[in-house]
């Protein structure tokens, strides 16, 4: 095993973790990178990725360009009660399922020389401030030392808990929940549809399929007990989205679930780790967003340490990138989540943007970056 001082672990085989290995590899860097899952698998994830990434991920030869992916061109946004409206989105973007992209780029981080770990969970980080390293507890009792740890670990890791991070002793009231089906529905378009307590995405991916992701409420779960039984009752009473559940063919022999998804802010760099994806902040799944934040903040990491010369330089360039590139959009996100998942709310934000469509076109705009 590789354990020196000049190892860079990364922690997190998601977008940012994955995107992040495959840079600093290239520039001849030794990275291990620890997934505690085993490739590929699904993740609860909208899977509409903004064409802000679309260069990047192009001239690094890291689009999957085998796949026949939806070029997605409109919004459809609908009200608890089912009325929509529809605007283009001018940047626009592609779907892609979280289980063939996360694939593709572990298969490239390895041809990049990243020693890709499955199956392996972190248990503890630990900074030693005489050798200026890290020690990387490892639930199998061996332990990994290195110069720089990336941590790109999720929305919510046992890792914040030992970590001490803030955001952590706060519960969440949200779940999300995410299928696969087969159904008559728009390619180019990504939709999203209001329901009392939360919202739901659909929109297309890889293999004619599409991803359905919605946002709901962990207190309806447990009343209603089931979340087949929360949607009949709760997301059901929007008329388009109980169509889609009983006109659908669903791929799954049940859906992925997760609970506590915590939009709180985060710092970028704690205990010296440099925070990426989702670990740095989560931003609303209405911005549909977030994989694209993902990437280009892999991106940023992996700049950080090559272009740096020392630790106090490398965390500071990287917050102060992190902080231009996403804060902004993570506090616009925050906010616009209080027009959704309410009738009159979402009422309110529909005749926003179908009568100023000015709003819709600012909203869109400060919650999405420009191309890199």
């Amino acid at each position: 095993m590789k354990g020196t001082e000049n190892l860079i672990i990364v922690i997190g085989g998601g977008l940012a973790g994955l995107i992040s290995s495959i840079l600093l590899a290239r520039k001849g860097k030794s990275i291990v990178l620890l997934e505690k899952k085993t490739f590929p698998f699904h993740r609860v994830c909208g899977e509409y990725i903004s064409n802000e990434v679309l260069d990047f991920l192009k001239r690094e030869q890291l689009y999957p360009e085998f796949l026949d992916l939806p070029k997605i061109t409109q919004f459809e946004f609908s009200d608890t009660g089912g009325k929509t409206v529809q605007t283009p989105l001018d940047l626009g973007g592609f779907g892609i399922s979280r289980f063939a992209l996360d694939a593709w780029l572990v298969g490239e981080a390895q041809k990049a020389g990243v020693e890709v770990r499955e199956g392996t969970q972190v248990s503890d980080v630990n900074f030693d401030e005489k050798s200026n390293s890290f020690s990387i507890s490892l639930s199998d009792h061996t332990v990994i030392r290195g110069g720089f740890v990336i941590g790109a670990f999720g929305k919510r890791s046992k890792l914040d808990k030992s970590l001490k991070r803030s955001f952590i002793e706060q519960r969440s009231p949200y779940i999300g929940v995410k299928y696969h089906i087969n159904t008559d529905f728009a390619r180019d378009t990504v939709a999203l549809y209001n329901f009392h307590g939360g919202y739901c995405g659909i929109n297309a991916i890889e293999e004619g399929k599409f991803n359905l992701c919605y946002l709901g409420s962990r207190d309806q779960l447990r009343k209603f007990g089931s979340v087949e039984e929360m949607e009949r009752q709760v997301l059901w009473k929007n008329p388009i989205l109980k169509r889609i559940f009983q006109e659908s063919e669903f791929l799954f022999e049940k859906p992925e679930v997760i609970n506590e998804i915590n939009f709180e802010r985060k710092e970028p760099v704690e205990n010296h780790i440099l925070m990426a994806g989702d670990a740095a902040g989560l931003i609303t799944p209405l911005c549909g967003n977030g994989m694209a934040m993902a990437i280009h903040s892999g991106k940023l990491a992996a700049e950080s340490i090559i272009a740096q010369k020392n630790r106090n330089e490398v965390e500071s360039a990287y917050t102060n990138a992190w902080i231009k590139e996403f804060r902004q959009r993570l506090w616009v996100g925050r906010n616009v989540q209080r027009l959704f998942g309410s009738g009159g709310a979402s009422v309110l934000a529909r005749n926003l943007i179908d009568h100023v469509p000015f709003f819709a076109k600012q909203i869109i705009k400060s919650t999405h970056g420009r191309p890199f």
